[in-house]
């Protein structure tokens, strides 16, 4: 099977896993420009795939860099914030509770998210939200599987503490 056809395949079965991790990692729904660049460039480095790696872990890899290579001009986690801050309601002009509350607890998570370090945001994004394994954010990473295991435990420990302080915080001032 030649390359453009074997790219092919992939997007129709990888599409949507590439664009749910760019939704998570940019905190943007529209991420359509950075799924085509992570299949263009899949299909300009096919050459250089090495079947070690899945190709959804590859393709993931190669979302991850195209993210941070898009985004280093820009402040994505700042983005995020704004665009949840000015998320627009819905048609009727008002909001249910269970709305606000959703997007108030999607913001909290950001925010908390955004406060960790690269490497814990990193991992959170793979483990936690693209829900790869160990060994497949390690390939992305650059990590091994046991590093992976150990600085999702750190990360996740963390952002749980950051999410409580938000909670104190709120039930103090509130």
């Amino acid at each position: 099977m030649e390359r453009t056809q074997i790219i092919e395949n992939w997007f129709i079965q990888y599409e949507k896993d590439v664009t749910n991790y760019l939704v998570y990692y940019t905190g943007s729904k529209d991420v359509e420009d950075l799924v085509q660049e992570t299949f263009l460039r899949a299909f300009r480095a096919f050459g250089q795939y090495k079947k070690e790696a899945s190709p959804k872990t590859w393709l993931i890899s190669i979302a991850r860099n195209t993210a941070i290579d898009f985004y280093r001009r820009k402040s994505v986690w700042q983005k995020l914030k704004n665009r949840l801050d000015n998320e627009r309601p819905n048609v009727s002009g008002f909001q249910t509770e269970e709305e606000l509350l959703r997007k108030v607890e999607y913001a909290r998570l950001y925010e908390a998210i955004n406060e960790l370090k690269a490497n814990y945001r990193d991992v959170i994004l793979l483990r936690g939200i693209a829900e790869l394994s160990s060994e497949e954010a390690g390939q992305v990473l650059g990590w091994t599987e046991n590093k992976v295991n150990v600085t999702f435990f750190r990360a996740v420990k963390k952002l749980n503490e950051r999410l409580k302080e938000g909670e104190y915080f709120e039930q103090f001032i509130g």
